[in-house]
């Protein structure tokens, strides 16, 4: 099974530095290898609309769709209350240590640092912190990965790969933030 690891996108369109998709494409080209479609708060048609058009520039079968609903494809990530929907090919969950993982191919630890996106959500965990979790599937750092450094921390911490929002979405060049995080974290492996 082919789980997200290395750069992971998510996105969010409001605070993006240009339209949407012309992030996540320049992303992608810096060395993003997934990418996580959130926008829960779009309209079902505007929000497939946005997945069909972002499955252009996202890697084949790499763009996962946040929710129990696909949109037309087979992957999704799960808060930890969400039902897991059958006939998924990746299923991921955002994890904080008490969340039921079965049927569940990898997770997300957060925050690691802290995140002006969610500010006051949990403390900061920590690369260490997040990989004493000890989660049995391979994880994703996110939340407040923002530099070269903390991206090598992360890997060298054990996290599959890091899932990053503010840092890219926010960025006047994505493609480079994109580069720079990516091979810090290939770097940064063990």
């Amino acid at each position: 099974m082919v789980t997200p690891k290395g750069l992971v996108v998510l996105t969010d369109r409001r605070s993006a530095s240009a339209p949407l998709v012309e992030v996540v494409r320049k992303a992608v080209r810096g060395g993003a290898a997934w990418v996580v479609l959130r926008e829960r708060d779009l309209s079902y048609g505007d929000r497939a609309a946005l997945a069909t058009r972002l499955r252009s520039v996202v890697p084949d079968h790499r763009l996962i769709i946040a929710g129990p609903d696909p949109l037309g494809g087979t992957a999704v990530h799960l808060s930890g209350s969400d039902p897991l929907p059958p006939g998924m090919s990746l299923t991921g969950r955002s994890w904080h240590g008490t969340e039921d993982l079965s049927g569940v191919d990898y997770v997300t630890v957060s925050p690691v640092y802290p995140t002006a996106s969610k500010p006051g959500y949990g403390p900061a965990l920590g690369a260490t912190g997040a990989a004493e979790m000890r989660a049995p599937v391979p994880w994703l750092a996110l939340g407040g990965v923002e530099t070269a450094g903390q991206a090598a921390e992360c890997a060298a911490a054990g996290a599959a790969g890091i899932a990053v929002m503010g840092a890219l979405m926010r960025s006047p060049d994505p493609e480079g933030t994109a580069r720079s995080l990516a091979s810090a974290f290939g770097g940064g492996a063990r």
